[in-house]
């Protein structure tokens, strides 16, 4: 597949949790995790989606795994191996067949790994469950992969435990592990967030690293800015359910034009004491989102909304120019 191919396509993918409430769980409401959002990933480039704590990013992630089946819309995978599959509607061997190209790697390395397991059991799992090779080659396969995420020198890993490895040793084994099936797109839902400051930056290089030599495409979620500046290409604002502004990362992080993503880029800290940064304000908590109206999501919090805020639905992801969209209807 050419470079900057779409590899990922997601159109009006939609998530709704039930609520129920009273002794016999009358139906309260739905819970928009995740409503009508769209996005593209070109192959070889990788997307950060980016926003504060309970605005859909994981949700979305589980949803492009398929650990989640979406309650509405499409996800296509433009895949040179499977050809066009939508992964919202597969299953069965279907299924499984597609979790050779696309993986996840979880946010808490001290969760994700069976703690009776070996380092070997659990990064040869995904080879054997999926029928790859023999067990020579997937013993081979797997020191190879060890030694690539830095797990050196391999034999003195294999048959440990992770309760023998530090917090950084671990997310490595959940990053050979997620590959070893030589997958083409790759959901990283914050891996280096529960990690040391002194060692984010190695995984964090690691990962970009292994994304060019690989030829892997992340969907790279993160509440920190500066992770998804270093690590991705492009980054999409999320907030309550929806993608709010999206656009190439320079661009964005210069010129951010929703009222959120001002908001949440003046937030970030600026590394000089002489430097004096205005900061953005915005009004309220986040609302509740059990049914939301069909309104901006934004409203109740924005300075500058009106009447045609009020009276209308939630904005468009409009293009503004360079590939630079938002939904608001006062940029």
């Amino acid at each position: 597949m050419g470079e900057n191919s779409t590899l990922v396509n997601v159109v009006g993918l939609e998530k709704r949790f039930p609520v129920s409430a009273g002794v016999f769980g009358r139906l309260r409401g739905h819970i928009h995790a995740v409503d009508e959002i769209s996005f593209e990933i070109p192959s070889g480039r990788s997307l950060g989606l980016v926003g504060e704590s309970g605005c859909g990013k994981t949700t979305t992630g589980k949803l492009l795994a398929r650990l989640l089946d979406p309650t509405d819309g499409h996800i296509y995978l433009n895949d040179e191996e499977l050809g066009k599959i939508d992964l919202a509607e597969i299953r069965g061997q279907e299924l499984k067949t597609f979790r050779r190209r696309v993986q996840i790697i979880f946010q808490d390395p001290y969760e994700s790994l069976n703690p009776r397991r070996t380092i070997y059991d659990t990064v040869e799992e995904p080879l054997r469950v999926q029928g790859i090779g023999g067990m020579a080659e997937r013993e081979a396969r797997v020191v190879k992969l060890l030694e690539l995420v830095g797990l050196t020198p391999a034999s003195s890993f294999l048959f440990r435990f992770p309760h023998e490895l530090s917090g950084g040793q671990r997310q490595r084994v959940a990053i050979a592990r997620a590959l070893v099936v030589n997958p083409v797109f790759v959901i990283a839902d914050e891996p280096t967030s529960m990690l040391d400051v002194s060692i984010r930056i190695g995984v964090m290089q690691l990962m970009t690293e292994l994304a060019e030599r690989l030829n892997v495409s992340y969907l790279y979620i993160t509440h920190d800015l500066a992770v998804a500046r270093y690590m991705c290409q492009e980054i999409a604002v999320m907030y309550l359910g929806k993608i709010v502004e999206q656009g190439e990362t320079e661009e964005m992080i210069r010129h951010p034009q929703h009222p959120y993503t001002r908001a949440l880029f003046s937030a970030v800290p600026v590394p000089n004491p002489r430097r004096n940064r205005i900061a953005i304000e915005i009004k309220g908590g986040v609302p509740t989102p059990i049914d939301p109206p069909q309104r901006c999501r934004f409203y109740d919090r924005c300075l500058s909304g009106d009447d045609f805020c009020l009276n209308n639905d939630h904005p468009p992801l409009d293009d503004k120019g360079a590939g630079h969209r938002v939904a608001c209807y006062k940029v």
